[in-house]
């Protein structure tokens, strides 16, 4: 078995790259466009929003508190089998949920079945492509990220379509079908094994080292402030603009012009990761701050045209710290440790993803608008963002980014002779 040196930046990576594209497309466009259905489910089933909000909610969290699982499997058996698995599990939780006859159905198929294949299939993909990139990371993770905007703006007027011409149950059997398509994703997965995977040695180790970095754990706390607000417009703003009498494909198509802009700001963001000198952190806290800002904001908005550029400016914004978001991990705990360090992030802020949809929820049942739940949701990401400039040489302008800085490159050299002909581990 061969090991690299250094990430290859290329190579099959870029296949990496395109499985991530469609992976990612296919649990958060999917996830995203969830509240078309939202609304369904309120007049179905006769329930205030704050418990149809933990369907969604539910999904989210299972998928992330379930990413260490999806780690370690795919530590010891390579992230391909784990990934189709994942996508089996996503498509038979949406096939039962087209059965269910109560919240609670929902709960245990989209919920907890969904989002146990979720869990198997996104922390495990970007740790396998974080692993084929350095200097080209951040692109790398913009690129392969972009399918959740393309999809957020094909899947939420197609959901919508879905649901006049089939009803939910229906329209959930279709979105069942397209989930399967992750299994194809885990079939283009292809392990890649570096030299510097035995510094850091096995998991046990792995997460010894974490729970004792500093950095990493303000990151994780971040990111946890960041998922409770982020998520509130793709559940609740459908029913926002409902509130304020738009009809509603007019408001879904909203949620793909925001999709548009999502899409070009994880492109642009990917790029200025890489191509700006310093620390990715520094342009995660922007776009976070942005973000919340434009959140706060959509509850003031009245006329079309204003909603319209506020969808515009988050979807812009929140597409563009995503890549950044996992780009900062590499540089904190090193390549080696992707997938235990991203596994164990996910777990953590599987909280503010449990707790963000609901809380929003609660607040329109208290107050009769979205008002606070929208202001809430823009002063969670404002607070990541300041834990955000504690992290170490946030202020630092002439480094470079997106290079592991805690693992001694030379010592790795040193330890591991390199073969001379490269290749690729694969399954």
């Amino acid at each position: 078995m061969a090991r690299r040196a250094e990430p290859p930046d290329g190579g099959w990576g870029w296949m990496v790259v395109l499985s991530a594209f469609f992976q990612s497309a296919l649990v958060f466009g999917v996830l995203r466009s969830f509240g078309v259905f939202f609304v369904e489910f309120v007049a179905a089933f006769e329930e205030q929003a704050a418990r149809v909000s933990w369907i969604a909610s539910i999904g989210i969290a299972v998928q992330q508190f379930g990413s260490p699982i999806g780690s370690a499997l795919s530590t010891k058996f390579g992230p391909r089998p784990v990934v189709m698995i994942g996508g089996v599990l996503a498509a038979l939780g949406m096939l039962l949920a087209s059965f269910a006859t109560s919240l609670t159905h929902l709960y245990l198929s989209i919920g907890l079945l969904s989002g146990s294949g979720w869990a198997l299939t996104f922390t495990p993909t970007l740790a396998c492509l974080s692993r084929y990139f350095s200097r080209r990371r951040s692109l790398a993770m913009g690129l392969a990220l972009t399918g959740v905007g393309l999809s957020s703006f094909a899947f939420a007027p197609l959901f919508q379509w879905l649901l006049s011409h089939y009803a939910w149950r229906g329209a959930l059997m279709l979105v069942s079908a397209l989930s399967f398509h992750l299994v194809a994703c885990g079939a283009l997965l292809r392990p890649l094994s570096l030299a510097e995977d035995t510094a850091v040695g096995g998991p046990v180790s792995q997460l010894t080292s974490l729970i004792h970095n500093g950095p990493f754990l303000r990151y994780t706390i971040a990111l946890t402030l960041i998922n409770t607000g982020y998520f509130i417009p793709y559940v609740h703003l459908v029913a926002h603009l409902l509130d304020l009498g738009w009809d509603p494909l007019p408001a879904a198509f909203l949620l793909s012009v925001a999709a548009i802009a999502d899409l070009v700001g994880r492109v642009a963001s990917g790029w200025l990761g890489d191509a700006v000198p310093g620390p990715v952190a520094r342009l995660l806290m922007l776009w976070t701050t942005l973000t919340g800002v434009s959140l706060a904001l959509f509850p003031v908005a009245q006329a079309p045209t204003t909603l319209v550029v506020l969808a515009v400016a988050y979807g812009f914004t929140s597409g563009a710290l995503t890549p950044v978001a996992f780009s900062v991990l590499p540089e904190l705990v090193g390549t080696g440790r992707m997938y235990c360090g991203l596994g164990l992030v996910q777990m953590v802020e599987s909280i503010g993803g449990l707790l963000g949809a609901p809380l929003s929820g609660y607040l329109r049942d208290v107050t009769g608008s979205y008002t606070a739940s929208f202001v809430v949701a823009g002063v969670f990401l404002l607070a990541g963002s300041g834990v955000l400039i504690t992290l170490p040489r946030f202020f630092c302008f002439s480094a470079p980014t997106s290079r592991p800085q805690d693992l001694v490159i030379e010592a790795l050299d040193t330890k591991v002779p390199l073969p001379k002909q490269e290749g690729l581990e694969e399954n």
